[in-house]
C-alpha cells in the first residue's frame, strides 16, 4: 500500500477511472486512451490498457497506479514497480469482488471518503437472485474469431444475476472461441450482443443468428465496475426483455 497521502494517481482501466473521477478527478493525472468516462477528462494519455507507455507513466511520478489483472500485462505492472511505483491490482470476477474491490481502490488506495454511487450500486442488485432461472443465451465478445463468455466472468455473474443462463458458463476457457455453427446449434433461447470489446451492432451481430432473439446490451453497463454499477440492472434488464 502507498506511503503518505495520495494526490497524483494513473489509472490503466477504464472502470477505475471512471470510479475515481466520479469523486476526485484531480487526483487522476493519467490514463489509458480506453478511457472515455468522464467526457471531457483532461489528462495525459498514456497508450492503451495493453501496451501503455511506462516511461511515460513512470515520468507523470503517480503516487499510485491502479490496474487490473485481466485487462493489463503483468510485464507492464513489472516495469512499473521496478520503477519504484506502487501499483495496485484488483481482481474482479463477480459482482460481490467488484464492490469489495472498489472500496479497496476508493477508500484505502486512494484515501477518498466511500462514494455515495457505491452505496447505490449495493442497494440496486441487493434483491436481485444470484443464480439464473431466465432464458438461456450465447453471449458473444467478439467475432472473426468468434469469442463468448464462459465460465467466472464478472458479465456473466451480472447476466445470471438478471436471470440470463449462459450455455458456456463451465467451459473450461473464460473467453472461448466457439465456430459460429456451433453457438447457432446449441440450445439458446437468446443472443446477448454487447457494444464492447467488440462493437456488435444491430447491423453487425444479429445477422449471424438468424434464429435468435437478439439483445443489444451497453458493453459499458455489462463489463464496467464503477458509478454505472447503480444504474445497469434496470439498463440491462429493459435491453434483454425488449429482444424477447
Amino acid at each position: 500500500m502507498t506511503r503518505g497521502p495520495v494526490r497524483r494517481v494513473v489509472s490503466l482501466v477504464p472502470s477505475l477511472t471512471e470510479a475515481v473521477a466520479a469523486g476526485a478527478p484531480e487526483l487522476l493525472v493519467g490514463a489509458t486512451d480506453w478511457c472515455s468516462h468522464p467526457a471531457g477528462l483532461e489528462v495525459t494519455r498514456i497508450g492503451g490498457t495493453k501496451n501503455p507507455d511506462t516511461a511515460r507513466i513512470a515520468a507523470l511520478a503517480p503516487d499510485l497506479v491502479l490496474a487490473n489483472e485481466e485487462e493489463n500485462r503483468p510485464q507492464d505492472l513489472g516495469a512499473l514497480r521496478a520503477a519504484g511505483l506502487t501499483v495496485q491490482v484488483t481482481e474482479i470476477r463477480t459482482l460481490d469482488q467488484a464492490l469489495r474491490e472498489l472500496e479497496r481502490v476508493l477508500v484505502r488506495g486512494c484515501g477518498l471518503p466511500r462514494p455515495g454511487w457505491l452505496d447505490a450500486a449495493e442497494a440496486a442488485w441487493r434483491d436481485l437472485p444470484a443464480a439464473p432461472s431466465g432464458p438461456a443465451a450465447v453471449v458473444p465478445i467478439w467475432r472473426r474469431p468468434w469469442m463468448v463468455l464462459g465460465r467466472d466472468t464478472f458479465a456473466g455473474d451480472l447476466l445470471a444475476r438478471l436471470g440470463v443462463r449462459n450455455l458456456y458458463a463451465d467451459h473450461a476457457d473464460r473467453y472461448p472461441r466457439i465456430p459460429l455453427s456451433e453457438l447457432n446449434a446449441r440450445a439458446a433461447d437468446l443472443v446477448v450482443l454487447p457494444d464492447e470489446p467488440y462493437r456488435f451492432t444491430a447491423e453487425d451481430g444479429p445477422e449471424a443468428f438468424p434464429q435468435l432473439p437478439a439483445a443489444l446490451v451497453s458493453g459499458r453497463h455489462l463489463t464496467w465496475y464503477g458509478p454505472s454499477l447503480a444504474a445497469a440492472p434496470g439498463v440491462l434488464a429493459a435491453a434483454l426483455a425488449a429482444a424477447r
